[in-house]
């Protein structure tokens, strides 16, 4: 059975529901904690304790699945994917400031689909809260089945644009796939990566 299968098919052989670990259910408490914080924008001791007592009432009163994570969670990328997700907030902020002083109405926008290639319900809304924590994007709908994203863009003008947009949000589930993906969603993307730059490759040998 698939990670994917046991998230959705969460009950023992006595149709109850299963309990997850406190090992398991961690690293997904400690990302609601920051999530909680980033919402509220204040991550102080007081706030982020507040937000603790919020996640693990969520997570122990109402009926949902336990969230079976992967097992595989990269501290080192963990801390670089936070310092990336604070730089691209600030340059967003930056760039939001300046559309709204400098370029007002005429600034275009798009919705746009991007196809994810996960399948796990936590990276897939990982990517989401992430894009909507990003000034300039927010995610306006969810196919789950499919794992879509339809995604609302500032300052998009043309078909480069769209293109960029969606390599950006490719960009961040693959940090996240790296940082705590399943070891086959790991594997997939490094064959895929490996794919890319062959064929990249390839391109420059066969320019003249």
């Amino acid at each position: 059975m698939s990670p994917q299968q046991r998230l959705s098919d969460a009950k023992n052989e006595s149709g109850q529901r299963q309990r997850a670990t406190l090992r398991q259910e961690l690293p997904l408490l400690v990302w609601m904690v920051l999530v909680w914080g980033a919402l509220w924008q204040d991550f102080s001791p007081g706030n982020l304790v507040f937000g603790l007592v919020l996640s693990l009432l969520v997570v122990n009163l109402f009926q949902l699945p336990p969230v079976i994570l992967s097992g595989r969670f990269n501290v080192r990328l963990a801390v670089l994917f936070a310092f990336k997700f604070l730089w691209d907030v600030v340059l967003a902020s930056f760039e939001v400031m300046y559309l709204a002083v400098f370029r007002g109405p005429k600034t275009k926008s798009a919705v746009i689909t991007v196809s994810l290639r996960t399948e796990s319900d936590l990276l897939v809304t990982a990517v989401g809260h992430v894009l909507t924590l990003v000034p300039g994007s927010f995610v306006v709908e969810v196919d789950r089945r499919s794992s879509t994203l339809y995604l609302h863009v500032l300052n998009v003008n043309d078909q480069a644009g769209v293109d960029k947009a969606r390599a950006d949000v490719l960009d961040i589930e693959a940090r996240l796939i790296r940082m705590m993906g399943s070891k086959e969603e790991l594997a997939a993307l490094n064959a895929e990566t490996k794919t890319a730059a062959r064929a990249a490759d390839a391109g420059e040998e066969g320019t003249p």
